[in-house]
């Protein structure tokens, strides 16, 4: 494994799920707080870019860097108090013609329960391959199938002593609500099969879905899937009752 204990987490969700992108490590970099903890030097700062597409670039290997009035994307930025969300977008108005809903007072009311944070908190966003993490991130975004993100809400039911996993998205800002700010200000696991943005705007495939989790959680959920990965995962991915009943099924299929 990899040298430091970040890469060491990385190396093992990507290997136990068999991921084909990176986890991403997110730092939602506070006023005159995160010099220490982030190097921002280390990251390239990037504009005309959504929050989707630099998670997109963090998960194939990249480290970057959006900084207030960088971000390319209306709603996002509302959702991190860069900006005050535009009229168009905050009477509904914007989804209508966008197609995504028939009636202005939907898209309103998908606006209004909108997590944000308040204007001013946030000096900037960093994000990276959780390998190559300076320091324990704010949250940590997986993007790939679904069956492997099931693992990891198997592994956080674990976690939480069975207690039932809740996915909360509008259908709409998939990565920047659905699975970054809702696990970062809920401190929980949530999962989201993404929104119309993120899948116009990056390579997210049809067979993929997004989920984030705080990284306070980072260690017991791969303690978790350590444990899951013993005898649950291997077995289920064997699929070996499936084959029995395509035998059986089968056989009761021959002629006598």
């Amino acid at each position: 494994m990899a040298g430091n204990i970040w890469a060491e987490f990385s190396d093992m969700i990507v290997g136990t799920l068999e991921l084909d992108t990176e986890p991403v490590a997110v730092f939602l970099l506070k006023r005159d707080q995160d010099r220490d903890r982030v190097p921002v030097h280390a990251f390239q700062a990037v504009t005309g870019h959504r929050y989707c597409q630099a998670l997109m670039r963090a998960r194939h290997g990249e480290a970057v860097l959006i900084e207030p009035g960088s971000l390319a994307c209306p709603a996002a930025s509302a959702v991190f108090g860069f900006k005050d969300l535009p009229a168009t977008l905050a009477s509904g108005q914007g989804l209508v013609g966008f197609g995504i809903v028939s009636k202005p007072d939907t898209g309103r009311e998908m606006f209004e329960g909108m997590l944000r944070l308040p204007p001013g908190t946030l000096a900037g966003i960093a994000l990276c391959p959780l390998a190559s993490a300076p320091a324990l991130p704010d949250v940590v975004v997986v993007e790939g199938p679904p069956e492997p993100l099931m693992w990891l809400a198997l592994a956080d039911v674990n976690r939480s002593g069975g207690q039932r996993r809740s996915g909360d998205t509008a259908v709409l800002q998939g990565t920047c609500v659905d699975a970054t700010l809702i696990p970062y200000l809920e401190q929980r696991l949530n999962f989201s099969l993404g929104c119309y943005g993120c899948r116009e705007a990056t390579d997210l495939a049809p067979s993929e879905a997004v989920l984030g989790f705080p990284g306070a959680l980072l260690e017991p959920l791969a303690q978790s899937l350590r444990e899951l990965n013993v005898k649950a995962i291997p077995r289920s991915r064997s699929k070996s009752v499936w084959r029995s009943h395509v035998a059986a099924s089968s056989s009761e299929r021959q002629p006598s």
